[in-house]
């Protein structure tokens, strides 16, 4: 029955039958791949996995190792001295905003390669948003990553674009359930950015979705998605309030680093500054940073300076940037 209305609710947003098998196929949970499987079962195959030279903008030195389809490790194969001897290289964890482009990843990516990180990028998928339980398996899968041999040590900062902050949201849900378990991953998260949060109603959540994905039907998609939700308000709605609640109250308390701007239809400036006053209430150290005018998930290209000037920063009050990094 399940199957049957989320294949009616696909086919009411009357897409042409190449975009609908692209959707279609975007749904299923391809966190199955035998890619990530292997790097989580096989840490040392990581370095070895479809291992090629980029050329598409990223500095020489550096090497794109394809661990599944949409999650990417950037070896930055430069000598890099740590800031601290002996510890070994940090880690970015990037989640992408919906649908975006390798391309426009990459100039986020050469930020921190350029500053001595190794970056691994774990896209989201619109399957991960509409059903939940997809989003959990695959955020369990990526936990196991980070868990792995080849991670394990690393300190992480996590940098989180839009709806990516939900993926990241179902990860922690799986570190809040066991946090004894997952202590080691806990103290290595040294700082969280998040840049153009979704965050408020299910309403700003449907418009996120239409706005990225299907703008000259934006409306049709959005009130189709409420009523998709509303159908399924256990297998999708419940999971979602869950998500939010242990994000409110989420066990990483590293500093943080807030992204956003006044005129952002997806995000709610109320529902974003009660949660960062909670979190300060909490003891977490709270950044931000607040434009009248910009765009979603696209404040560095619109305002590169103080943006690069707010990240330099609070990564140099994280203590781990590498000595005589350049942003």
């Amino acid at each position: 029955m399940a199957a049957k209305a989320l294949l009616l609710y696909k086919t009411s947003l009357r897409l042409k039958p190449g975009r609908l098998f692209a959707l279609h196929r975007g749904l299923h949970p391809y966190y199955k791949n035998a890619g990530l499987y292997t790097a989580v079962s096989n840490p040392s195959a990581i370095r070895s996995h479809t291992v090629m030279a980029h050329a598409d903008g990223l500095s020489k030195g550096i090497r794109t190792h394809h661990l599944s389809k949409g999650i990417r490790f950037y070896v930055n194969e430069n000598e890099v001295k740590p800031a601290v001897s002996g510890q070994t290289r940090p880690l970015l964890l990037m989640l992408p905003w919906l649908n975006s482009r390798p391309q426009a990843q990459e100039k986020y990516c050469e930020i921190y390669l350029r500053t001595g990180f190794d970056v691994l990028v774990v896209e989201s998928n619109l399957g991960h948003f509409l059903w939940p339980r997809w989003g959990m398996d695959y955020s369990a899968k990526v936990l196991q990553l980070l868990e792995s041999e080849a991670f394990s040590k690393r300190p992480v900062v996590v940098h989180a674009f839009s709806i990516g902050g939900y993926t990241f949201a179902q990860l922690v849900v799986h570190v809040a359930k066991d946090t004894q378990r997952y202590q080691g991953l806990i103290d290595r998260v040294k700082g969280q950015i998040y840049d153009s949060l979704v965050i408020g109603s299910l309403d700003r959540m449907a418009v996120g979705v239409s706005k990225t994905l299907f703008p000259r039907f934006e409306h049709l998609v959005k009130y189709t998605s409420l009523l998709y939700f509303h159908i399924f308000k256990r297998q999708t709605v419940d999971y979602f309030n869950a998500s939010i609640d242990v994000f409110w109250n989420t066990p990483l308390t590293s500093p943080s680093l807030y992204y956003f701007c006044d005129n952002d239809v997806m995000c709610d400036m109320e529902a974003t500054h009660k949660l960062m006053e909670h979190w300060k209430r909490r003891g977490i150290t709270v950044t931000s940073k607040n434009w009248e005018e910009s765009i979603h998930a696209g404040h560095l290209r619109t305002h590169p300076q103080e943006y690069l000037s707010v990240l330099e920063h609070f990564l140099c009050s994280l203590n781990i940037l590498p000595l005589k990094s350049k942003m």
